[in-house]
């Protein structure tokens, strides 16, 4: 019974570190964290994880084998999806708990915003206390599909790279929230200051989708 017993741990602990090898590289954490956000062809990935191709469909393998990612051939493309609701979950509590526990995260955090001057953040009660009261307009600035697989509820999609040329479509006599993936997408924070510099009262929420929708708040699909 002692060896069998032993043998059960051991078999069980391998499989848990197939979870650690998946998302034992810098690359494969970004990967993750994009594809929570909604699927994408290998193409895509590599282009915003600045990866080869190559390199790119290596890292998303090894997702794969870990069971994190899902993937399925549409022509030519390949694309993948994480595999269920609890990888998203999964990975909040890993940002959660590296930002509990490394110091150095804060650090290069504060680092990074220190070079934004004025760089106003909004917490998520707040925010959901100014939306009701309608004396916001909460900006969502990731790519349309992101936005289609799931958003803030009351949100407006305008991704970053249209955003200069729909200005003019912005009101200017309210409060501009804008907010992208969470804590470690800059996408929001671009865009707060391209509307800043051109005298719209702008500030920044960091918070994802899943952020959001984890304290209860209303989230919106399609």
């Amino acid at each position: 019974m002692k060896n069998s017993g032993r043998e059960f741990k051991d078999q069980i602990y391998e499989q848990l570190a197939r979870i650690g090898k998946g998302i034992s590289s810098p690359k494969r954490l970004e990967l993750l964290d994009i594809l929570c956000q909604g699927e994408k062809n290998v193409e895509k990935l590599a282009k915003e994880t600045g990866l080869s191709i190559a390199n790119a469909s290596q890292h998303l393998q090894v997702l794969r084998a870990a069971r994190l990612v899902e993937a399925k051939k549409e022509g030519t493309f390949v694309t993948y999806r994480i595999a269920d609701k609890l990888v998203s979950g999964f990975f909040r509590n890993l940002q959660n708990l590296a930002e509990h526990r490394l110091a150095e995260i804060e650090r290069i955090t504060c680092g990074f915003f220190k070079e934004k001057e004025n760089m106003e953040k909004i917490d998520a009660d707040t925010l959901w206390k100014r939306m009701r009261e309608g004396t916001v307009i909460l900006l969502d600035v990731r790519p349309v599909k992101e936005f289609q697989a799931g958003h803030i509820e009351g949100a407006t999609n305008i991704p970053l790279e249209e955003l200069e040329k729909r200005l003019p479509y912005l009101a200017n006599d309210k409060e501009i929230v804008a907010y992208c993936r969470g804590p470690y997408c800059v996408l929001a924070v671009q865009a707060v200051e391209v509307l800043r510099k051109i005298g719209f009262r702008t500030i920044h929420f960091k918070g994802s989708v899943q952020d959001w929708e984890a304290k209860g708040f209303p989230v919106a699909i399609g």
